[in-house]
């Protein structure tokens, strides 16, 4: 895990999932504004960037199991999650994992631009051929215009984000334990993948205090509204 911002000690620790096809890079615009009150760590998948050698995960699952135990070190004192996409079911994943593990609960959950675990749909993305996927990625506006047109880095980057697509289109929900954490969603009015009806279902998955924060926007509504996202995250986690 990565740790872009030196806080303060004893803050609480913020964990961030990206994206399917996404980077911890993706969130270090939002991390350095929250330090030094929050201790934000950025979680890297495999087969991307610095750990593009090891093998993708193409099962959310396993992909789960992995990063609880990578993580369990991290989690020695007040932690909340953000995930963005299918960053937000894996942190969902992570935090059943706690509760089974007997560990204490997350003091929040963020979920961001993607529909609750029980929402779901029958999305096949990841069985498209390379340029059916790029128009997807396209549509959504969340890569870099640049990246899009570089044949090279659009070749090396499509394993992982086949993978990741795969993981997030397979995933089933099976019911179970409510958490016991408050969940904060957030999501754009206009996001394709998530309808504002699908993200408010998250309710549903949860013992405690439920909100939801909607924006005006598509699947990557965050960039367009970065202050107005770190100020829930400040509010709910109770730092200036």
């Amino acid at each position: 895990m990565r740790h872009p911002a030196v806080a303060r000690p004893g803050a609480v620790r913020l964990i961030c999932l990206p994206h399917a096809g996404g980077s911890a890079s993706f969130y270090v615009p939002m991390a350095k504004p929250l330090a030094p009150g929050i201790d934000v760590g950025l979680v890297q998948y495999p087969g991307r960037q610095d750990r593009r050698r090891e093998p993708c995960i193409e099962d959310l699952g396993q992909l789960a199991d992995a990063a609880f135990e990578a993580l369990r070190p991290e989690l020695d004192g007040p932690v909340a999650f953000f995930g963005h996409s299918m960053g937000a079911t894996l942190a969902f994943e992570i935090a059943l994992r706690m509760d089974q593990a007997g560990l204490p609960a997350p003091v929040r959950l963020f979920v961001s631009a993607r529909r609750a675990p029980s929402a779901h749909r029958d999305e096949r993305v990841h069985l498209k051929d390379d340029d059916g996927m790029i128009a997807e990625i396209r549509a959504l506006s969340g890569t870099d215009s640049r990246a899009l047109g570089d044949e090279e880095i659009m070749r090396m980057a499509m394993p992982s984000i086949r993978a990741d697509y795969k993981a997030a289109e397979t995933y089933r929900y099976l019911p179970g334990p409510k958490l016991r954490c408050p969940i904060s969603a957030l999501t754009g009015d206009s996001d394709p993948k998530a309808t504002v009806d699908e993200v408010e279902r998250w309710r549903e998955h949860t013992t405690a205090e439920f909100d939801l924060n909607v924006y005006r926007g598509g699947h990557f509504y965050l960039t367009q509204h970065q202050q107005a996202v770190l100020q829930v995250v400040r509010d709910r986690l109770g730092t200036t």
